[in-house]
């Protein structure tokens, strides 16, 4: 039995990707059959396709899409600076 192939894709090729990921080098795995089984990505880009899906998960729900976009909205808050005084960190 031979090894599976792996070939690199650098670019789109058609995918969405995030910003600044569009030259990303993606390698496919391939079988002996020629056949795609498996992708190999960089660590960047499969973080932020994880959290594209967190985020499409979250916006399932009506009320954490309202939580969402009110956070999003909100200009108040406290500085960096101010949450480690506050925690005597």
């Amino acid at each position: 039995m031979q090894p599976e192939a792996i070939r690199q894709q650098s670019g789109s090729g058609g995918q969405r990707y995030t910003k600044g990921m569009e030259n990303a080098e993606i390698q496919i795995v391939s079988n002996e059959a020629g056949e795609p089984t498996a992708v190999i990505v960089p660590i960047g880009l499969w973080r932020e396709i994880q959290s594209e899906r967190e985020t499409a998960y979250l916006l399932k729900s009506e009320t954490m899409t309202q939580r969402l976009l009110a956070a999003r909205q909100r200009r108040s808050g406290l500085s960096i600076e101010a949450v480690v005084e506050k925690l005597g960190i």
